[in-house]
């Protein structure tokens, strides 16, 4: 290992010294490269996202939480915490559509909005933008920044490798589909 690279790199050294499990995970999920950013694991084909306003991201919750909705049914629900016009809703779902977060279908002449996307979608989208834009697309970099400032504690990271390996091991091992007898098919 040269030794610019030992000096400029120490901190990460030492940081994958106090957390071995850490090495560990990204060992799962880098095997066989030589490192855990040798391969990049985010994807650079996928479109920026957009960011949410705060009225947006609350109209988006709602949306996320209770399904298709008109937007007279998301001012009312709305109303009590921030009260706003059907207009100004009417306004905020089309800038959302605008934005890729939702979708409408015409039911007579009512809209009835849909989130276009899971919310766990857009988190990995704004996650993975966050990581190509500040951490030249190395995951670990940000992981290690978070347990830096005291985001995550080993608890939260020891999890979060339980939760890698065992999806290592499920992608690993080809689902098994039950098997029927021969002769015996389902009538409909």
């Amino acid at each position: 290992m040269p030794k610019q690279w030992k000096r400029r790199h120490k901190a990460t050294i030492l940081r994958t010294q106090q957390f071995p499990f850490l090495v560990a995970t990204f060992s799962l999920l880098t095997e066989g490269q030589s490192s855990a950013t040798c391969c990049n694991a985010t994807m650079n084909n996928t479109l920026r996202p957009r960011n949410l306003g705060e009225v947006e991201q609350v109209v988006m919750d709602y949306v996320w939480n209770y399904g298709p909705c008109t937007a007279e049914a998301c001012r009312e629900a709305l109303s009590s915490e921030r009260p706003m016009k059907e207009s100004t809703v009417r306004t905020i779902l089309r800038r959302l559509e605008a934005k890729g977060y939702v979708a409408h279908t015409l039911e007579g002449r009512t809209f009835i909005y849909r989130a276009a996307e899971a919310r766990e979608n857009v988190a990995v989208r704004a996650v993975k933008h966050i990581i190509d834009r500040f951490c030249n697309g190395s995951a670990e970099q940000l992981l290690i920044g978070m347990v830096d400032h005291d985001m995550v504690d080993r608890k939260d990271l020891e999890r979060l490798a339980r939760k890698i390996s065992q999806s290592v091991a499920a992608r690993k091992s080809p689902a098994k589909s039950p098997v029927r007898p021969a002769g015996k098919d389902e009538k409909s």
